[in-house]
């Protein structure tokens, strides 16, 4: 039975009432509240172009964006000391919390108290369901008892495997993501329809996603490696052989078997092998070695080694048997590796314009030295970067700053790599989160497969959104395609995307279904990682705070949807996804134990957490024990006792 305790007006408190704290007090919530409102005022013009579904919820956004501009920690401390709301978890009803707190001094203070305003603000219960109205309105109902959707990211081959999708609905996906910066518009269809046809057959709510490739600058092409391929036997601790290195050879020009590692040789030479061979090589270290043939097919040669060897396209193989018609053949068809470049802390870098990735080459006799070059997708960026901005590639794995600019080449003096150096290769993300970047949120690709996207799916991601004119062009082109009812993501992954939210946030709400996807991954580069936790504690106070759904993306359970089994750190960062709307999966070959493992912590965490508030669920593993559960102890005791007592008394006879 719950305790009541009646305190009359004026009454002292357990602290004590100070008269001079509570007016000081009183004074600081009424100018808080009058800046409020004053924001208000000044963004009327703009609410008033807001869907009439989301208006309250922008009105809420601004009351909000007034309040976490004063410093309020002192106040937030003085509140908590009387017993009274800190304001700290106001975000889906800002104004009503003051109000309420206000009503509360006055009331302690013995001053009378009226409503402040004709049409009461969005309060406690009504903010909370605006904002599960809105998750509703783009990601659909959630499934029964677990709160959050989950989101994956699809693999090309969802395309033209149907089984995928039947066990990505079967196991609870909400929501499928289709990344339009990969694959081609016939894939894209394919996945939607492969989608809505298994989700008819479950019976099960799950919207299309697709995203915008958007603005994205990467790494260009790099020159491929040299053909170098290794024969290598495994060995055993002690250096034995426990199976010797395989090879293939087939008629050069003839079509090898992709699955196989296999080389052209002449296909005289070919014929006239037989099981038992020996084949002889100098590898490209200079290496002598010999190779056996034990397997002949009407047209290839399977052989095996059992040193390691290097082949390249100047490696010969000789025949080592007597009388032979074709003694000798050079060697095709080596298997091609891509090119990465090597690059090391001080080294220069040229980003340029065009043209094809070169690793560095040394200073030669006469000549001069050549630094490492590669291009830029988006060479127009190449004209805004500026001596002293910083530079990423690959998800941060390198760093750099640039020592001079260009429209054509800037140059960039590696400053962060792994001792040894680090590999580029092509199509690798490049962040500049030091330059301001004035680049079109949508690209012509983009414009061209928005006509797409319209047709299939239920929500369009905007990539790279960084102002409030992106989200607008978005929002009319849609309407031009005649789809304004597809939901808008805005995809938060640039410094400047972060800085400009509450505008982002109020032009989405010109449409009824919006929501912000943290990108953390591109995030954490261009903000820093040691500032990732509270960038992304921001964007969900401000996305609560206009009741606009949010998902948690990138590197959720990465290393248990890729390998099977999770790393303790990312548990605890699905735990946290759970104050999202919802959380997103990337693709992996254990993608689906990905998602039990994300919906068991997901409906676990929904006991205990509601964004920001602790809920106090009642705890089990902490109860006193029963009087049966003490009498089954006891027993259990004297048993494993008699246990000892008859081992004890064989081991003296022994």
């Amino acid at each position: 039975m719950g305790i009541l305790m009646k305190i009359p007006q004026g009454a002292a408190l357990a602290d004590g009432w100070d008269a001079d704290e509570g007016a000081a007090l009183i004074d600081s919530l009424w100018a808080l509240r009058e800046a409020m409102l004053e924001r208000e005022a000044r963004l009327a013009p703009g609410l008033a172009e807001i869907d009439s579904t989301q208006r309250r919820s922008a009105i809420n956004l601004t009351h909000y964006l007034a309040m976490r501009h004063v410093e309020l920690r002192q106040l937030q401390e003085r509140l908590a000391r009387i017993g009274v709301s800190s304001l700290g978890r106001a975000e889906t009803h800002v104004l009503a919390n003051v109000d309420k707190v206000l009503g509360i001094l006055h009331r302690l203070g013995d001053r009378p108290w009226l409503p402040l305003t004709a049409e009461e603000p969005v309060g406690f219960l009504s903010g909370s369901a605006l904002l599960a109205q809105h998750a509703l309105a783009l990601f659909g109902p959630p499934p029964e008892a677990r709160g959050v959707r989950i989101m994956v990211t699809l693999p090309s081959s969802a395309a033209h495997d149907e089984q995928l999708i039947a066990g990505l609905v079967a196991a609870g996906m909400n929501i499928a993501r289709i990344n339009c910066a990969h694959d081609d518009a016939d894939a894209w269809i394919a996945m939607a329809q492969s989608i809505r046809r298994q989700a008819q057959l479950a019976g099960h709510s799950v919207r299309v996603l697709m995203d915008l490739g958007g603005p994205k600058l990467r790494t260009g092409a790099v020159a491929d490696a040299p053909a170098v391929l290794k024969l290598k036997p495994t060995r055993d601790e002690f250096g034995r052989v426990l199976q010797a290195a395989s090879l293939r050879l087939h008629a050069a020009g003839a079509a090898p078997d992709s699955a196989i590692c296999s080389l052209g040789v002449d296909a005289a030479w070919l014929r006239q092998l037989k099981i038992g061979d020996r084949i002889g090589l100098r590898d490209a270290r200079g290496s002598q070695r010999r190779l056996l043939v034990v397997d002949c097919q009407s047209d290839s040669v399977g052989l095996e080694c059992e040193r390691t060897a290097y082949l390249t396209e100047t490696t010969t193989l000789q025949l080592e048997r007597p009388y032979c018609a074709v003694r000798a053949t050079a060697i095709s068809d080596l298997p091609t590796r891509p090119g990465r470049l090597h690059l090391r802390r001080g080294d220069l870098l040229h980003l340029r314009h065009s043209g094809i990735g070169q690793d560095a080459v040394a200073a030669a006799p006469g000549r001069r030295a050549r630094a490492a070059a590669i291009a830029c997708t988006l060479p127009e960026a190449l004209a805004q970067v500026r001596r002293g901005d910083r530079i990423w590639f690959d998800d941060g794995r390198i760093g750099g700053v640039v020592r001079r600019g260009g429209a054509k080449r800037v140059e960039v003096e590696i400053t962060e790599a792994r001792d040894g150096g680090e590999r580029l290769a092509a199509d690798k993300g490049i962040n500049l989160p030091d330059t301001r970047l004035n680049l079109p949120a949508l690209t012509a690709k983009d414009l061209d497969d928005l006509a797409v996207v319209a047709r299939h799916a239920d929500i369009v991601g905007l990539s790279f959104a960084q102002s409030a004119d992106d989200v607008r062009q978005l929002r009319q082109r849609l309407t031009e395609l005649s789809a304004p009812q597809v939901g808008l993501m805005l995809k938060i992954e640039t410094q400047r995307g972060f800085e400009h939210l509450p505008e982002m946030l109020l032009a989405a709400m010109g449409g009824p279904a919006a929501g912000v996807m943290i990108a953390r991954g591109d995030l954490a580069v261009e903000c820093g990682y040691e500032r990732m936790a509270e960038v992304q504690e921001e964007i969900l106070w401000a996305c609560e705070a206009a009741h606009m759904p949010v998902v948690w993306a990138t590197q959720v359970l990465e290393t248990l949807a890729k390998t099977g089994l999770p790393s303790r750190a990312e548990i605890t960062d699905a735990a946290m996804g759970g104050r999202a709307e919802c959380v997103m999966l990337n693709k992996g070959p254990h993608i689906l134990g990905a998602m039990r493992t994300l919906d068991d912590i997901l409906r676990r965490m929904q006991a205990h957490q509601a964004k920001k508030r602790p809920l106090m669920r009642a705890l089990k593993a902490w109860d006193v024990p029963t009087q049966a559960r003490m009498d089954e102890a006891t027993r259990t005791a004297r048993l494993v006792d008699g246990m000892y007592s008859i081992h004890n008394q064989l081991a003296v006879k022994q």
